[in-house]
């Protein structure tokens, strides 16, 4: 049901996430201070292309699930166990960044951050208010059924 604060919370979270698999994260400078765009497909440099399409994975994935638990809308308390997977997968999506940048470093002399390296971390905020919007969906169904079952 895409008429629940959850599920706009989780489209926001598959936006942000296609947005991150498009732009780059950051640029690398090399010697001459050429930059040289760090994707989640890989940095190329002197016309070798260093591959990290492990984050291109991780980050298809998790918007993926983040896209698919908008339709569990029947299931709850699956949906927000798919939520808080997806929070984790966003966090081993910073600690993998974090390891290719530091493979990666030795072959430039500086690193550039972008501003879409952010967006991992809006989407973690997003499902964390999505959890937070299931639970208070969840609660409320359970004091209904409660309620019905003592009239009853």
């Amino acid at each position: 049901m895409i008429q629940r604060i959850q599920s706009v919370y989780l489209l926001l979270v598959t936006v942000l996430l296609l947005i991150i698999l498009c732009l780059p994260i950051g640029n690398f400078i090399d010697l001459y201070g050429v930059a040289h765009p760090f994707t989640l497909l890989g940095v190329e440099a002197n016309g070798a292309n260093q591959s990290t399409w492990g984050l291109f994975c991780i980050t298809l994935l998790s918007s993926i699930i983040a896209f698919a638990t908008i339709f569990l809308f029947k299931n709850r308390m699956l949906q927000i166990r798919f939520t808080i997977f997806n929070s984790i997968l966003l966090v081993g999506l910073y600690i993998a960044i974090f390891v290719f940048y530091y493979s990666l470093k030795k072959y430039f002399v500086s690193f550039q951050i972008h501003w879409i390296l952010s967006f991992p971390l809006i989407a973690m905020i997003l499902n964390y208010l999505a959890v937070r919007a299931i639970g208070s969906d969840e609660v409320k169904v359970k004091s209904a059924d409660r309620l019905w079952k003592k009239t009853t």
